[in-house]
């Protein structure tokens, strides 16, 4: 049987946003737990953040759905690559030669085993050891994308750099809008828990949040910046190409996030702490909610983007 839909831009794109979403939420979720939740429910002198949105619930979904969708992904670019129906795709001709011959099949087989890794420490997350493997494991599975786009075929001696900027980018991305997930979910919870000590962890946890989103955004521009001059390389890439114009709205949703991040450290969060118990607290607390999904919903859409991207041809090679 020969699938001539799998060889639909559209639905490439379709795949590999889910699977870059599912990853950084999966990864972000750790990630959040790690430097935000449970150094301040230490802080609020908790034995852990069992009572706020459960991170490892959060990375099991993003696991479940990350791996089918990355299969898929493997197969849908076996079908491309050798023009081969799925059931050939699926034999040793066909995606044995992808993954042992391609550095694209040789990342996925190793962010498949990252994955397989966080699946065994999630199931022993109450181990404080496998909760950090877990972390490093989720960790890895986002690094690896960057040997599966047009980072990991940049040629020497710039392609260590492009592969550095693009997993710093990677894992910035995922601590954001991936953490974004669990700060909606607190949120949430927090209008049904009136407690002061409550209140006081939930303005901790979105204090902290506010420094990670700082370090993250700090971290996606620079990186940002070295992939742009590396696959743009000029002005007139950015504006006459697919891949410009596609980058360029990118940055435009990117501005958008920013600026409801800027205006929920700047203006709603001093409110919250300020009257954490009346109805100003309330109302800051709602805004601060309809904001984070706000950048949510933003930051899906720049994952679809993402999508989209990697299967065009970087401007540097169109814009001459």
């Amino acid at each position: 049987m020969n699938w001539a839909w799998a060889d639909s831009d559209a639905l490439l794109i379709v795949i590999r946003t889910i699977h870059f979403a599912a990853t950084a939420v999966t990864a972000g979720a750790l990630i959040f737990r790690a430097v935000v939740a449970d150094p301040a429910a230490r802080h609020a002198g908790w034995t852990s953040a069992s009572r706020a949105p459960s991170a490892r619930r959060v990375a099991s979904i993003g696991l479940a759905i990350a791996v089918p969708s990355g299969v898929v992904w493997v197969l849908l670019v076996t079908m491309r690559m050798s023009g081969l129906s799925l059931r050939d795709a699926l034999s040793a001709d066909g995606l044995g030669t992808v993954i042992g011959e391609t550095q694209f099949g040789q990342a996925s087989a190793v962010r498949l085993l990252c994955a397989l890794t966080l699946a065994v420490c999630l199931v022993f997350d109450r181990i404080a050891l496998l909760r950090w493997g877990a972390l490093v494991a989720a960790l890895g599975l986002v690094a690896g994308l960057a040997w599966t786009g047009h980072a990991g075929s940049t040629p020497d001696p710039l392609g260590e750099v492009h592969l550095a900027a693009d997993i710093l980018h990677l894992g910035a991305a995922s601590a954001w809008i991936g953490g974004l997930f669990l700060l909606a979910g607190l949120l949430v919870t927090g209008r049904r828990q009136p407690a002061p000590a409550w209140s006081a962890y939930q303005l901790d946890v979105i204090r902290r949040f506010s420094i990670l989103g700082m370090v993250s955004v700090a971290t996606l521009m620079l990186s940002g910046l070295v992939s742009s001059w590396l696959l743009v390389g000029s002005w007139r890439g950015l504006v006459v190409t697919d891949y410009g114009l596609l980058l360029s709205v990118k940055l435009v949703l990117f501005a958008v996030m920013l600026a409801f991040a800027v205006i929920n450290r700047l203006w709603w969060t001093p409110r919250l702490a300020s009257a954490a118990q009346g109805q100003a607290g309330l109302t800051a607390a709602r805004r601060l909610t309809r904001n984070t999904m706000i950048e949510l919903a933003l930051g899906l859409m720049v994952f679809a983007i993402v999508g989209a991207l990697g299967i065009q041809h970087p401007a540097i090679h169109l814009a001459q």
